[in-house]
């Protein structure tokens, strides 16, 4: 599906199924340097029960028209617009890393437009390592190995993909690859990303949180002073996963999705 928004062209996979008035709608976020595709099974299925779904590109990423937004702040704002665009007044947010703290600023802005949020492998503050900014500030394809290798728990570097013959690392860097344009810029946004707990004491709405014990970029215990300032919030934490907790565990990801946002 393509929406106008800012007079540029944007992408967001419906999971292939044209939104109905009536359904609620639920709002896939990727992280840095990433796309919609980071949400194949969960958005798919969520398609197919009940919701309508837009898994979005955000503006440089995949197939959305750039330039990439440069703070938090801005993402948030053009979420709103998106949503003005999509005719949808309510949405479910679910967001992943970066787009953890996009949904996160975009509940804060408009409470009334978001029924549920879900952060993914969420910290704050998400602060970014001076070499690793500097090595994707330099275009070094060294950035993405980084990533790469930070992103994921040593079960997941070793095999363990759920879908028999695919390969979780060599596929995660082929979308690091396809999407590295922005990845200083992104990495930027989060690093200079400042009003996380603010935001989170301005919600009311009900909030999940997922994390993955083996997670070293946003480790379970970086989400707690956001857990703190929210009143109604629940959390997940998935034993064994890293930070790519949608390619390393998508059915415990998913689970804990669906016990959350389903009446």
């Amino acid at each position: 599906m393509r929406i106008q928004v800012d007079d540029k062209t944007v992408y967001a996979y419906t999971g292939t199924k044209p939104p109905i008035a009536q359904q609620p709608t639920v709002v896939f976020v990727h992280g840095a340097a990433n796309d919609h595709s980071v949400w194949a099974l969960q958005s798919r299925y969520f398609a197919y029960h009940g919701f309508n779904v837009l898994a979005v590109d955000l503006p440089g990423h995949g197939k959305s028209a750039g330039p990439a937004l440069e703070t938090i702040e801005q993402m948030a704002g053009w979420m709103l617009r998106l949503l003005d665009a999509a005719g949808v007044t309510s949405a479910n947010l679910v967001g992943h890393s970066m787009g953890s703290l996009i949904a996160l600023e975009t509940a804060a802005a408009a409470p009334p437009r978001v029924a549920k949020l879900a952060l993914v492998g969420t910290a704050f503050p998400m602060k970014v390592s001076d070499v690793l900014l500097s090595t994707a500030a330099a275009g070094d394809h060294a950035a993405l190995e980084m990533i790469n290798v930070w992103s994921h728990s040593a079960d997941g570097q070793t095999g363990g993909n759920r879908a028999p013959g695919q390969w979780i690392m060599g596929a995660s860097l082929r979308l690091l690859e396809r999407t590295a344009s922005p990845l200083y810029n992104d990495f930027n946004a989060c690093n200079q990303y400042a009003q996380g707990e603010a935001s989170a004491a301005k919600l009311t709405c009900p909030v999940l949180m997922i994390s993955g014990t083996r997670d070293v970029m946003t480790p379970p215990r970086a989400a707690r002073s956001l857990a703190d300032k929210l009143t109604n919030v629940r959390t997940v934490t998935i034993e064994g996963s890293g930070h790519d907790l949608m390619a390393e565990q998508p059915d415990a990801v998913l689970d804990a999705l669906i016990g959350f946002l389903r009446p």
